[in-house]
């Protein structure tokens, strides 16, 4: 069996029972080895460091039977390959297992294709230091959520794989048969006619534009649910109030969820500048000092307000809320002006 050229840090075994016959192997492995996340035992299975009966197993989808007894080699965690950087973090919690950021808009949360450096994962590295885990193999914080680089907010983050395993299972299942909690703040176009309700409509990729989601039929899309509430409205006109402010709860977690579905609804956010494209005129007609805080936002007016989810080590439920950030304070605070 193939193994790492320095000394593993640890050698794990487990039996298959009856009750386990018939899983696939990396779900069995990783529901045996808590402290991994599926990620990794899927990673360490490919990389030929699971044995049984002394075979390599290398297909992650081998259906285990019982009285199956596992190896499983969990080589020495690499450096990470990114480089920390001082990047300014407003911490709300942290302890061992993660650390809980409320993300400014403007931040990109993870390198990628045009952005190699200057996110959230560097400035975590750089905050952390030797405090993380080795998700995935590598010494990194594990990121089990996203938001876009514009909209700012609540994120957690987990420093080890059992945290990070975890804490995955609970965003996986969007709160539904748990106690995880996401909610945006959104300042949006026009308001509603009732005071909350559910936009329940699948998302897809837009059929002619690659950066943007659209409300798709179901065989083009994934189902998306998202249930909002008026919070506030601001001005009345002869076509009802110019703007409000919602709040969503998210029943799924797709790509430009909140953005999408309100735009759908007919009320995109405020500043959007993919799905609000056909309310620029709105700004032509408002006062000076709305129009120039407007057309200064530079993002989408959407905010990560609350987040609540169950801790990993303690099961105790923490719960985290944020206000509207300065810039979309200021907005909210000249509307309640017309």
């Amino acid at each position: 069996m193939p193994r790492s050229n320095q000394p593993p840090i640890d050698t794990l075994t487990a039996e298959v029972g009856e009750p386990h016959a018939g899983q696939r192997l990396d779900r069995f492995l990783s529901e045996a080895m808590p402290e991994l996340s599926r990620t990794r035992v899927q990673a360490l299975i490919k990389d030929g460091q699971v044995a049984s009966s002394g075979a390599t197993i290398k297909d992650v989808k081998y259906r285990v039977k019982p009285g199956d007894r596992f190896e499983l080699i969990v080589p020495p965690t690499v450096e990470t390959t990114l480089t920390p950087e001082d990047i300014p973090l407003d911490v709300l919690h942290e302890d061992d297992a993660l650390i809980v950021i409320d993300k400014p808009a403007g931040l990109v949360v993870h390198p990628g294709a045009g952005q190699p450096d200057g996110t959230l994962v560097n400035a975590l590295i750089a905050h952390c230091g030797d405090s993380l885990s080795g998700i995935g193999g590598v010494a990194r914080p594990g990121i089990v959520h996203r938001l876009d680089k514009d909209t700012s907010g609540l994120m957690v983050v987990a420093k080890t794989d059992k945290a990070h395993r975890k804490l995955a299972k609970q965003f996986a299942d969007h709160g539904r048969t748990g106690q995880l909690e996401r909610g945006y703040l959104a300042l949006v176009w026009g308001a509603p006619s009732r005071p909350r309700g559910v936009i329940d409509a699948p998302i897809g990729r837009h059929p002619t534009s690659r950066t943007k989601m659209a409300v798709r039929p179901l065989d083009k899309g994934r189902h998306a649910a998202t249930h909002w509430r008026v919070v506030e409205t601001y001005g009345a006109g002869k076509d009802g109030p110019l703007a409000s402010l919602i709040e969503c709860t998210l029943e799924t977690g797709r790509t430009h969820q909140v953005r999408v579905h309100m735009a759908h609804f007919g009320h995109p956010l405020i500043g959007d500048p993919l799905y609000a494209r056909g309310f620029k005129s709105k700004l032509r007609n408002l006062p000076e000092a709305l129009h120039n805080q407007i057309g200064a936002l530079g993002r989408q007016a959407l905010h990560a307000g609350r987040l609540a989810f169950v801790h990993p080590e303690s099961d105790k439920l923490l719960e985290f809320n944020s206000p509207l950030p300065d810039d979309l304070a200021r907005i909210a605070d000249t509307l309640k002006q017309l």
